[in-house]
């Protein structure tokens, strides 16, 4: 009787072994399973950024003075190479002169018309006012004698004392006219002189400034430091060649190593998540084994373009915690800003969740020897992984791909209260 009952359970297990094993290999042999895991689940940003550092001392050309002389941009013809360490006033590089240069020429030329004309005016002017003096004298000469005349014919006949008295009183006049003239004739002098005066002041002072101007094409350091190039609006950095504009006049900066930040730039699908005061980890492209940590200290409002791209992204400014000498400008970070941290949850990758339409994700589940199309009501992700709040439970095996044959298999669709009630939660 046991010989009865135990031959028939080895064959059917022997068959279940064949159908395991031969079913599975032949049908699922590609299938990845992963089991849903439930734990603390972060929901974190990945971002490379730039480091800078938090204070510098720019380095700038001349702006305003350039400006001044409607010279709106120059070239640099010397530099420095980046990285030097510099002492306050040691060279750092030199600026191409030639547009001043063409300039200050054109008013030296101007500067010695007006001391030609200054000079001319005041020798005319002189010659003038001599002229007016003479005149002057001669005419007081011509009172005096007239004057006498009249004395003398006090004993003449009337008509001749008569004749005296005219010719004295048009003699004063004449005078009187000519003393009148002079002095607005010394007043017109005056008013050319000043003109030239102003005229050459005004280009001797436009001599004088381009000359000090041109002491500003040498590049000094203003502080100690490490030279630090800055960058062009193309984002390469300024280098010889490049140039210098009015609107822009920093040509490098020397940044205090001790603060540095890192300067990322975020995706306008995760900007969202960003908050000022998030933690970061931060690790160096250059020292893949030194870890630090950082906070988000700035959030950009506004977006702007990539470029050689549609895509937006958002500015965001890292502060990192630590101090460290070998932190240099321009190092590569890897940024994981911690945006939030749920305590407990299900989840699983996100490559086993898959849609139906715009409103039903499901996954591939295993139930028993079998799978099923189970639909899941799906919670925030990560950049790797997905919380599930319905539809499957801890350890719940899920394929990562769809399994053979399996495509066209109705979903399994889960109650539709309860479902309600996880998106009122959500809603909340």
């Amino acid at each position: 009787m046991n010989k009865k009952i135990l031959i028939p359970a080895i064959v059917v297990f022997v068959l279940a072994l064949i159908y395991f094993f031969w079913g599975t290999t032949s049908d699922d042999k590609q299938d990845i399973t992963v089991t849903a895991r439930k734990g603390p689940f972060e929901i974190a940003v990945n971002t490379t950024g730039e480091l800078e550092a938090l204070n510098s001392v720019n380095v700038q050309g001349p702006s305003s003075g350039l400006r001044a002389i409607q010279v709106w941009e120059v070239k640099i013809n010397k530099l420095i190479p980046e990285g030097t360490v510099v002492k306050k006033g040691d060279r750092i590089g030199e600026l191409d002169k030639s547009s001043v240069v063409d300039k200050l020429r054109a008013r030296e030329t101007e500067l010695t018309k007006a001391e030609s004309q200054y000079t001319q005016t005041m020798l005319d002017t002189a010659l003038s006012l001599r002229k007016a003096r003479d005149n002057l004298v001669d005419l007081e000469f011509a009172v005096e004698e007239k004057r006498i005349v009249l004395e003398q014919s006090q004993f003449e006949p009337p008509a001749t004392i008569k004749q005296a008295e005219i010719e004295l009183e048009k003699a004063q006049r004449a005078f009187e006219q000519a003393s009148s003239n002079y002095k607005i004739e010394v007043d017109q002098a005056k008013a050319k002189m000043q003109e030239k005066s102003a005229t050459l002041s005004q280009e001797q002072a436009s001599v004088d400034f381009m000359g000090k101007l041109l002491e500003e094409f040498i590049i000094l350091a203003p502080e100690d430091g490490m030279v630090i190039y800055a960058r062009d609006w193309n984002g390469r950095k300024k280098k010889e060649g490049s140039t210098v504009q009015t609107w822009n006049p920093t040509v490098a900066t020397l940044p205090d190593l001790t603060s540095m930040i890192s300067k990322t730039y975020v995706n306008e699908v995760d900007i969202m998540k960003i908050q000022k005061g998030q933690i970061v980890k931060i690790g160096l492209d250059a020292f893949p084994d030194k870890k630090m940590t950082g906070e988000v200290i700035n959030v950009a409002n506004m977006g702007e373009q990539k470029p050689n791209s549609d895509a937006k992204v958002f500015e965001v400014t890292i502060k990192v915690n630590e101090s460290d000498t070998t932190l240099r400008p321009a190092m590569t970070t890897s940024n994981i800003i911690s945006c939030e941290t749920i305590p407990e949850a299900i989840f699983l990758p996100l490559e086993c969740l898959h849609s139906q339409g715009d409103s039903i994700s499901y996954v591939y589940k295993k139930e028993g020897l079998t799978v099923v199309k189970q639909q899941v009501i799906v919670g925030k992700t990560n950049e790797n992984e997905a919380i599930v709040e319905m539809g499957i439970n801890e350890g719940d095996i899920c394929l990562l791909s769809t399994p053979e044959g399996k495509e066209e298999d109705e979903v399994k669709l889960l109650d539709m209260e309860e479902t309600d009630v996880v998106a009122r939660k959500n809603d909340l």
